[in-house]
């Protein structure tokens, strides 16, 4: 009777120890060696920032706030930007390349706050 309530016990306890391990995050550019990549000083990486930015695009999209004109040139500007991005991590980012890539996914999140807000005619 006794092993039998001590089986599931271990089982509950091996995977409450492999789960968190398995859910580790490596983050991202590390196979390149990619410095910039690795969250220097809370700067989130390329691929966070354009995810979440082309996240708030599709949801608003779906929702109605975005039309389909304002939604590809939301895109056509993160797009820019992630490739002026990856032009400046060639040669290295200084503090100003950071400061000035900041500043502009910032504007950028910002045209995306404002044109989901604008209604732009709809109703809802």
């Amino acid at each position: 009777m006794f092993k039998k309530a001590l089986i599931p016990a271990i089982a509950l306890v091996a995977a409450s120890v492999a789960v968190p391990a398995a859910a580790q995050s490596y983050g991202y550019g590390h196979d390149r060696g990619d410095r910039y990549e690795r969250n220097h000083r809370g700067w989130q990486p390329i691929a966070q920032r354009k995810f979440n930015l082309d996240r708030r695009i599709d949801v608003g999209i779906r929702n109605g706030q975005l039309s389909r004109r304002e939604a590809t040139r939301l895109r056509y500007e993160l797009d820019r930007l992630v490739r002026l991005e990856y032009r400046y991590q060639r040669g290295g980012l200084s503090w100003r390349e950071r400061q000035e890539l900041d500043r502009r996914y910032d504007q950028l999140s910002r045209q995306v706050r404002h044109e989901r807000r604008d209604r732009d005619g709809r109703r809802w």
